[in-house]
């Protein structure tokens, strides 16, 4: 074989490995869950005849889209707190609201209204803010503490 073949083939050979190697770079990147950033949380309690509120505001990356974002607020000290929560438990929580930010990421806003017999009846302390954010190829990231505020 003649040097000149020996280098071309030799060449296809790293191109065709760097081929591989990138294409198996892009499909393990298709099936990374949804990321989440940015999330913050800011309770207003309601006051005299003034309702309060709860808004809840993260980003959300996956490459596939994203399909789902489902908001759960918890008080730390409760039997959700023990347990531990899980994607079965988030099923039913109330969807956010997101629109596109650029790219593969969407902004994503989750808004509740708080009467004074729902902070009467709420407990005092830190309450965490969960996330089960879902990317439109089926992977899911549950983050149980996105952020946390305080209700007094």
């Amino acid at each position: 074989m003649s040097r000149r073949i020996a280098l071309s083939v030799a060449a296809g050979v790293v191109v065709l490995a760097g081929a591989g190697a990138g294409a198996f770079a892009l499909a393990y990147a298709g099936e990374q869950p949804p990321a989440l950033a940015d999330s913050t949380a800011r309770y207003t309690a309601p006051n005299g005849d003034r309702d309060g509120s709860l808004t809840f505001a993260t980003e959300v990356t996956a490459s596939s889209g994203t399909k789902s974002v489902r908001v759960l607020a918890w008080p730390e000290k409760s039997s959700l707190g023990e347990k531990g929560l899980t994607e079965k438990d988030m099923a039913a929580a109330e969807p956010a609201v997101c629109v596109p930010a650029g790219g593969d990421t969407v902004r994503c806003t989750y808004t509740v209204t708080v009467t004074a017999a729902d902070a009467a009846s709420s407990p005092r302390g830190v309450w965490r803010i969960a996330v089960l954010a879902t990317a439109k190829d089926g992977t899911t990231t549950l983050d149980t503490t996105a952020t946390d505020f305080t209700v007094r």
